[in-house]
């Protein structure tokens, strides 16, 4: 472990980590939401038979709509979809999602924000979501966690995932911090991409159907299997970050 964060502070010429904030991605890290993004997706394209490959729209996570659609039409049609295409098929895949989703929260992914709190570190959210139907009900699971002021989501940005724009604003919302002032708890490896290229030390944790392979290629640092076992592990990890230095 202490390896891993060395290598981090040598690698982006930090002499030490100085955290203020963890930033976490929504989907598949505080929700068990991806399996219904995937199925109302997936529904969305076969009802326009357009093809889609194995595991896509968890490879695709991460992106804002616009751009997943784009995807899948540049590949099946070779050209982008129109402004009312899009609206119209991220329309039809939010109907969808409304009535796949079930909102359950993931397990541990309370207790890591609280532990977060409890540590004197502000939780900022970095999504590409845009559906209300979820950003909506933040502050019901986990009541004052977030506020407008510490969230960044797919309405908030030109660039989705996996360009480091999302994260960039998670760091100045954060509180202007420096890369070396937060670290990422991503699932998706277009987010872990993105947080990668933001400079921000990455951990994913694996809820999906991906090969921990994917994540650590991605650029992830760490991964592990579930927001239960981060619980556990994460106050060592945090208080190995407030020692190390180079």
């Amino acid at each position: 472990m202490i390896e891993l964060l060395k290598a981090y502070l040598q690698q982006h010429h930090y002499s030490r980590f100085d955290l203020k904030a963890v930033i976490f991605d929504m989907d598949g890290v505080l929700y068990d939401s991806m399996p219904a993004h995937d199925k109302s997706w997936r529904q969305t394209m076969d009802e326009l038979n357009l093809q889609h490959i194995p595991f896509e729209f968890y490879l695709q996570e991460g992106r804002i709509g616009k751009s997943t659609i784009d995807a899948v039409f540049q590949r099946n049609l070779q050209r982008e979809a129109t402004e009312e295409e899009e609206q119209r098929i991220y329309a039809r895949k939010s109907e969808l999602f409304q009535q796949y989703n079930s909102g359950a929260t993931l397990p541990g992914a309370k207790e890591v924000l609280n532990l977060v709190r409890e540590k004197g570190l502000k939780p900022v959210l970095v999504t590409g979501s845009g559906q209300p139907s979820l950003l909506d009900r933040l502050d019901i699971h986990f009541p004052g966690i977030f506020t407008p002021q510490t969230m960044v989501t797919a309405f908030d940005v030109v660039n989705g995932k996996p360009d480091p724009e999302p994260f960039l604003m998670g760091l100045e919302k954060g509180g202007n911090l420096r890369p070396n002032q937060a670290i990422v708890v991503e699932n998706a490896p277009l987010g872990i991409q993105a947080a990668v290229a933001a400079g921000i030390f990455t951990i994913a944790v694996n809820t999906g159907p991906l090969s921990e392979t994917i994540l650590t290629d991605a650029g992830a640092s760490l991964v592990f299997d579930s927001m239960t076992t981060l619980r556990a592990e994460l106050p060592g990890i945090l208080r190995l970050a407030e020692t190390v230095s180079i």
